[in-house]
């Protein structure tokens, strides 16, 4: 059984590895991705953005040894929430997108299973679940699977439903209501069970990961904590994890009985901020002796936050700091493999789009391809197609952001 750590053992392992470790990617207090389309909370570097065009983290990558985990966040292209995800489950697609990411030797997905959609139909997400693991077992990806999710509107019909580009939402899971009244958490402890029954001990599973980013939001942290001891309570071979902003968050997780620490950074403002975390992040995984991923990045970017205009880096770049993360040697999750506009509202109105995938198999980027498939020691996609073009079905959120309506 793994070693379980204390808060006492976390802050002490993280003075060694200094300030910037515990600061990493701290959300303001009080902010909420996703609630009244505020900025996105992990967007707070500062300063102006610097991309060269030959770098010494790029040269550095050829030389560096491949990274155990090499990830991606998943979410169908088509599907705006989670919910929608499993509610209009396909095979097919699934299968299909699976085996672009193996096409650049991505070997881990992060995604999250749906509560709601459970409360719905529990025997078809089962069937689904077991798909979904299935397909990516047959293509070498192992999957980290979310329970809750901090992030989004309320659950309601509306909003889980909602495909209109411009409108729908990410989802909170499960509602407030749920969330802030403890008599009500029954039917959300029965929901972990009812998946630890059935997978505590998969070895398809990478991780199972209470929550979403519960981060700073008293009542959010206190629902996560009572579902992770839930999860504890019925603990397997599987390790276990906690979505967290930042490095300083898992002080809690860890009392809580964390076996994989996360922290999310998508947007530095450039490369040296990732050269002072990184090394941080490593010494304290070194120091506590467990794993600890980037579970999230996407881009160096400075996009003035609390504006509402549409913004000039509003496309994927991925290989503007996949060589940093290289040459560190951190395990990591890009968002996302799938090309679509923006996962929040206010940074989709502001005419982001984000993905490494076309549905066809065409990639927005070549250089991002390469850049992420370099990851594994390998770095050919000379195979690959590249088209830097919307896709049909999410103009709208072009039109809206880029041509004024």
């Amino acid at each position: 059984m793994t070693r379980r750590y204390t808060r006492r053992e976390f802050l002490g392992a993280t003075t060694v590895a200094g300030v910037a470790g515990i600061g990493g990617c701290a959300a303001p207090t009080g902010s909420r991705r996703g609630d009244a389309d505020t900025a996105d909370s992990k967007g707070n570097g500062s300063g102006p953005a610097t991309v060269t065009e030959t770098t010494p983290e790029e040269m550095a990558q050829a030389n560096a040894d491949p990274i155990d985990v090499r990830g991606a966040l998943y979410v169908p292209a088509r599907a705006w929430n989670t919910f929608q995800m499993w509610h209009n489950y396909d095979e097919s697609v699934i299968e299909r997108d699976l085996g672009y990411a193996e096409r650049v030797n991505i070997n881990a997905i992060r995604t999250w299973v749906s509560f709601e959609q459970w409360h719905e139909d529990p025997e078809k997400l089962e069937q689904s679940i077991d798909h979904f693991l299935n397909a990516a077992d047959d293509r070498g990806i192992r999957v980290l699977f979310g329970l809750f999710e901090s992030v989004g509107k309320e659950p309601s019909e509306k909003n889980l439903h909602d495909q209109d580009p411009l409108t729908a939402p990410p989802v909170q899971s499960p509602s407030s209501d749920v969330i802030v009244n403890e008599d009500k958490w029954d039917e959300p402890r029965e929901f972990v069970r009812w998946f630890m029954d059935r997978w505590k001990d998969d070895d398809r599973l990478l991780a199972v990961e209470a929550m979403n980013e519960p981060g700073w939001l008293p009542n959010m942290k206190k629902f996560a904590a009572g579902m992770f001891e839930t999860i504890a309570e019925n603990r397997g071979s599987v390790p276990l994890t906690v979505g967290s902003t930042s490095l300083a968050n898992n002080a809690d997780y860890v009392d809580w009985g964390a076996d994989i620490l996360q922290f999310h950074y998508n947007f530095p403002s450039n490369k040296q901020v990732y050269h002072d975390l990184l090394p941080d992040a490593k010494q304290l995984g070194e120091d506590l002796d467990m794993p600890v991923y980037l579970t999230e990045w996407q881009r160096i970017a400075n996009y003035g936050w609390g504006s509402t205009k549409t913004v000039d880096q509003w496309q994927p770049d991925y290989a503007s700091i996949a060589p940093t993360i290289h040459q560190h040697g951190i395990g990591n999750f890009f968002w996302s493999l799938m090309v679509k506009p923006a996962y929040v509202r206010y940074m989709r109105k502001r005419g982001i789009i984000n993905g490494l995938f076309h549905e066809d198999g065409a990639v927005w980027n070549k250089d991002d391809a390469e850049a992420i498939k370099a990851m594994s020691g390998e770095s050919d996609v000379s195979d690959i197609e590249q088209r830097q073009e919307w896709p049909e079905w999410a103009m709208k959120v072009k039109r809206h952001a880029h041509s004024g309506g």
